[in-house]
């Protein structure tokens, strides 16, 4: 909990910010914005946030740790493998992107950052006042974090049976977590059904945590068609 006066009015910007942003956007979102809501003054707003690069990078990390919380949370409950932790994973990510759909905006636009960050050609690419915000640094060391918890996941259920031992857990974990979000992104163009497309979210999720299971299980074989011999006479 925030105690000092600096630390109640950072929160308070950063809560009135992740409002805003939710309802508004974050383009549309000014400083001034901000600053009238939380009724202080704009300069005063300049002291705690640089500017608002800083302020969405410092709501961003708030998003990671949320994200986070969502992670630590499935995996110290006792009793339960691998598989079951990631299959939880899968429902709980879905659960959480819906639920903070800003949140889960800004941490993909953070990955996006990151493509381009990581390629040091396409720096330029990137607002200069995101590079020089203090939260961003940050995140560039905690943005993983959420990875190592899900590598985690996936170690164990090697280690107890439940997932295939021949699997590397780094690759499998972020090969799942992209299959997880891709499934996320397609959900509004699979409800906007359409009569050529056999298929509708009531049956796409269970359809797809089947087969996350099974791939990580193993148990996915290929099938040749049988030959049904029939005579001509």
């Amino acid at each position: 909990m925030p105690s000092s006066p600096r630390e109640k009015k950072t929160r308070l910007i950063l809560d009135v910010a992740i409002k805003l942003f939710s309802q508004k956007g974050y383009a549309a979102t000014t400083m001034d914005d901000v600053a009238k809501t939380a009724g202080i003054s704009k300069g005063l707003s300049y002291f705690y946030f640089k500017n608002k690069e800083d302020l969405y990078m410092a709501v961003t990390k708030k998003a990671f740790d949320e994200l986070k919380g969502v992670f630590r949370e499935i995996f110290k409950q006792k009793g339960r493998n691998g598989l079951e932790m990631l299959t939880d994973l899968a429902s709980s990510y879905i659960g959480f992107a819906h639920s903070n759909s800003m949140y889960n905006d800004a941490i993909l636009n953070f990955m996006g950052i990151m493509q381009q960050y990581t390629q040091e050609e396409n720096h330029g690419q990137i607002h200069p006042l995101i590079l020089e915000s203090e939260h961003f640094k940050k995140l560039l060391d905690i943005h993983h974090d959420c990875g190592k918890l899900g590598i985690q996941m996936v170690s164990q259920g090697i280690k107890d049976g439940s997932i295939r031992p021949e699997l590397q857990p780094e690759v499998t974990f972020y090969t799942v977590w992209s299959m997880i979000i891709g499934y996320e992104r397609l959900t509004g163009p699979v409800a906007y059904e359409d009569k050529d497309i056999k298929i509708h979210l009531d049956n796409w999720k269970p359809g797809f945590i089947k087969l996350l299971q099974d791939m990580l299980k193993g148990t996915i074989q290929a099938q040749k068609p049988q030959v049904v011999q029939a005579s001509l006479f």
